[in-house]
Parts: structure tokens; sequence; C-alpha cells
């Protein structure tokens, strides 16, 4: 940004716009100052979350994390990755600008410290957030079907989304339940019974609104004896699942995904489930009433729903965050547009930041008596449901 424009912006004391209703000399400046500075910065964050995933797709997180001392100059960044080299040199400011890497005035080198590559380039890391930036591709390529999504307020499908959205959602996803789903989440789940059943062997385990199966394949992983099905509403997704599914190799006796809805997945007295798991997906669904309905007709009798939701507080003020401002804006782009667009929808549109007295007061009007708050990590809360 040039001096002019830049003066164009911050030096705005003493003077009035013509065609604005607002009087310059009566505001703060300060605040305006501070505000505008803010604008600044998310601004910079918008534009560089685009070099992010340039820096994903070339491989130059995972160059620099490779090399001795995580640390490489412009000229080696750009012979080891096959880059242009002065690409290479503006990307590395940029990263260097925005705190993401490092860089010595005295060496010229630039540095990816080990907590930032857990982040950016190591794929088996519970905190890996490149798929984030990945979800942004498809966010913003999904802009006008958003907009008339709005107008007209209809909604959006998932399906109807950009891809992007779906392989980012794997891998933020996925980082996460790596981490979680059987190291913590299924142990705290009915005083860790639902646990001990599957891994003795022979539990069904239900996976409504799989996605891409990386949590049907995870808990399939670790409980070989047991048997888990996934189902997801989307076939691209289902697809996607099954070829996931055969590139663990897994066995088709252990796992397998189905297409059905949330309210039409099997649930006859032969079909029914020790365990019926909700992966960040019950607050998506069109009506998550009947959902809950149809989750407690498919369960055992001593059977558990477990429901991983986003992490919320009950009130709004409570959630104005940083992190509530990324659900909040998930929500609104993704899952209440998901929820709007389901014909024949009477339920609530639920929205990512529905919160646990929402949720609650819907499984118990479904005719669960025992609902629970399990555990919560700094993003996601897990709850159990019961006869």
């Amino acid at each position: 940004m040039g001096s002019t424009e830049q003066q164009r912006i911050t030096d705005t004391k003493g003077t009035k716009a013509h065609n604005s209703s607002t009087d310059y000399e009566e505001i703060d400046q300060s605040k305006l100052q501070e505000f505008l500075g803010k604008l600044m910065f998310d601004v910079g964050a918008a534009m560089s979350a685009v070099l992010v995933n340039i820096g994903d797709s070339l491989g130059l997180y995972k160059a620099i994390a490779n090399e001795k001392g995580s640390s490489t100059t412009v000229e080696e960044l750009a012979r080891n990755t096959g880059v242009a080299e002065r690409c290479v040199r503006e990307w590395l400011a940029n990263q260097a600008a925005s705190g993401y890497i490092l860089y010595d005035s005295n060496t010229k080198k630039y540095s990816l410290p080990k907590e930032h590559a857990l982040a950016l380039a190591d794929d088996n890391s519970p905190v890996y957030a490149i798929g984030s930036y990945q979800t942004l591709k498809s966010l913003f390529r999904d802009e006008e079907k958003i907009l008339k999504a709005f107008k007209t307020g209809r909604g959006l499908k998932w399906g109807d989304h950009d891809a992007n959205l779906f392989e980012g959602t794997e891998r933020f996803f996925g980082a996460n339940y790596k981490a979680n789903i059987v190291q913590s989440w299924i142990p705290s789940i009915n005083g860790g019974r639902v646990e001990e059943k599957l891994k003795q062997g022979g539990a069904r385990v239900a996976d409504v609104g799989c996605g891409h199966g990386i949590s049907t394949i995870l808990m399939a992983k670790a409980y070989p004896n047991s048997k888990f099905i996934g189902f997801d509403n989307h076939l691209a997704s289902i697809k996607r699942a099954r070829k996931n599914g055969k590139a663990e190799g897994l066995r088709e006796d252990q796992i397998r995904f189905e297409l059905a809805s949330a309210i039409n997945y099997p649930s006859s007295e032969n079909d029914r489930y020790d365990l019926i798991a909700f992966f960040d997906s019950f607050h998506d669904m069109a009506n998550p009433l009947k959902v809950a309905k149809h989750a407690l007709k498919a369960l055992k009798e001593d059977g558990t729903v477990m429901l991983v939701e986003p992490f919320a507080n009950d009130k709004l003020e409570d959630n104005l965050n940083p992190l509530g401002r990324m659900y909040y804006a998930a929500s609104c782009m993704i899952c209440t547009l998901s929820s709007m667009a389901s014909s024949g929808s009477n339920g609530p549109v639920l929205g990512a930041q529905a919160g646990e007295a929402k949720i609650a007061e819907i499984i118990k009007n479904a005719g669960f008596k025992h609902f629970r708050r399990a555990v919560k990590t700094p993003i996601n809360l897990v709850y159990e449901a019961k006869r």
C-alpha cells in the first residue's frame, strides 16, 4: 500500500466527509484509528490465508520443517521445492510479517519453529490446522451461492459446496479426532462401559453424518472386533469414505459406509446399535428432534448416543471471542444453510453455536431420560444420551 493511500486511511483528524452523515470532528479519533487498524489486520490475514494454502500445496512448510535446524535461505527453499525464487522471497516475507515463519536478519535465514510446524507441516499432529485454510477456498468460491441463499432463505446443501470444503473438513477434523476419539471421548462415555464393550468385540456402532469417514475409520482401527457403519446422505463423501477405508486395510466385516440420511438409516430390531455417534453433525440436521427420535429407536436398550459438538456457551455474549467468531462464520455459511436447505424441515436451525441447553432440550424432548456433558476440549463439547 502506497503512502498516499495509507495517509488517506489513517489521517482523518480535522476532516469531514462531504457525502457522509458522520461528522469527523465529533468522533473519537483514537477509536477510529484502533478500528481501522483492526480492519487492516483482518484484511492482511484474509489475503495471507491464500498464501498459506499455496505454501501447503507447494510443500514449502514441509520443506522448511525438514531442513536441518528448520531454517533455510530463500535460495535453498526455492531450489529444494522447484518454486520460482522471486516468488519464494515474497512468500517468505509475508509469512515472516504474519509471524508464521521467523526471520533472522543477521543470517538472512527463515525458520519454522517446531510449535508452528505442528500446525502447518505435520499431518499427524493433533493440532494440524491446514485443513481449516483449505475450507476457506470453498467459502470464497461459493460466495455467490451463499449470497443467493441469504436472499432466498432456501439455504445451501452441504453437497452443493465446492469440494475443498469436504477435503478441508476431513483434514481439519481429522487431526482433532485422531487426538481425542479413542484417547478420551469414547472412554468418557457411560462410565467407560462403551469402551469396554467395544474392546470385548461384537458391538455395533453407527457413525451418522460420517463425511469422508475419518471418525469411523479411527474407531474401527482401534476396536477391530466390533462393527462400524458410517452413514451420510452425500454420495461423493460415501464414495471417498469407502476408498479411505480400503486404503487403511480394513475388512468389510469391520467397517462399511452406506448412503442414508440421519432419519432413515436401518433401525429394525436386527440393526440396532450399542453406540450411535454424531461427530460435528447433529447441529447441521434439518430436524434434530426427528434425528434424535430415530436414534432412540435405533439404539439398543443399554446403548448410548455420543454427540460431539463445537464448543459453545449458551449465551451469545459468552461466545463473542476468537473461537466464537470462527464458529459463527462457519455456521453462517455452512451449518445453518445446510439445515435450511433440506426440504420439509420443521425443526430449528441450530447452527454451530447452539449451546448445551438447547441440545439437551432437544435430546430430552426426543424421549431420552439421561443427558450429560461427558468431556470437553478447547474446541469441542462431548455429550452422552441414554434411555
